[in-house]
């Protein structure tokens, strides 16, 4: 008898087991975001920026998500190149946001050495198994039509060419209003940021949910 409720026991837990969801014992998927100061909350409150805002959100939509946020102020897209590969190796990101370029834009470095960091990272990144999601940027008119184009159309050449998530432009609604930003006209304030969350939420939703 005792055999037999040990059988039925085992036979319940097993039940039970099936009935629970897969993703209940799933790890959950690191997100890895690697930029510059517009994500690593220059001249702001802890909590305040963009990446913050995005893991709340993430949060309450009952995304199952680690975030880590790797950004530094005054990166570049050849730090970031530097960088990533450590970073991957330590921790394993099921999806990687790059939002870097505008330090190289600023300097007028040249696009197509960009181009290159970008697509080292990208590849670096598919190597180990992550999702790459591509964030946009682009440069006031003072720099030149053909310089702003050419980096402009570098992001889109590049989500195309990988088929990317992509966010074309991080400062949509926010670039063209000067009350948005701190005292250097760089960096915007904390009052923009959930702005710029609107902006990537929509792209990163899909792009996790299809990870």
């Amino acid at each position: 008898m005792l055999d037999k409720l040990k059988n039925w026991a085992a036979c319940a837990l097993l039940l039970l087991v099936g009935l629970v969801p897969a993703s209940a014992y799933s790890a959950p998927k690191t997100v890895l975001v690697l930029g510059d100061s517009l994500s690593a909350e220059y001249g702001l409150a802890r909590g305040a920026g963009w990446v913050a805002l995005l893991e709340t959100k993430a949060r309450q939509e009952r995304i199952d998500a680690a975030f880590v946020n790797a950004s530094i102020s005054g990166e570049t897209s050849s730090g970031g190149a530097t960088r990533l590969p450590a970073l991957l190796r330590q921790y394993h990101p099921a999806l990687l946001i790059i939002e870097l370029g505008a330090n190289d834009g600023l300097r007028g470095l040249p696009v197509a050495a960009a181009d290159q960091n970008f697509r080292a990272m990208i590849d670096a990144a598919r190597k180990s198994g992550a999702k790459v999601m591509l964030i946009g940027m682009r440069m006031p008119p003072n720099y030149g039509k053909a310089y702003t184009d050419s980096f402009s159309a570098m992001y889109a050449k590049l989500a195309k060419d990988y088929k990317l998530p992509f966010v074309p432009f991080l400062l949509a609604g926010v670039a063209d209003q000067p009350a948005l930003f701190q005292q250097d006209q760089l960096h915007p304030v904390a009052q923009a940021h959930p702005i710029i969350l609107a902006n990537v939420w929509p792209v990163f939703s899909q792009a996790i949910k299809n990870k």
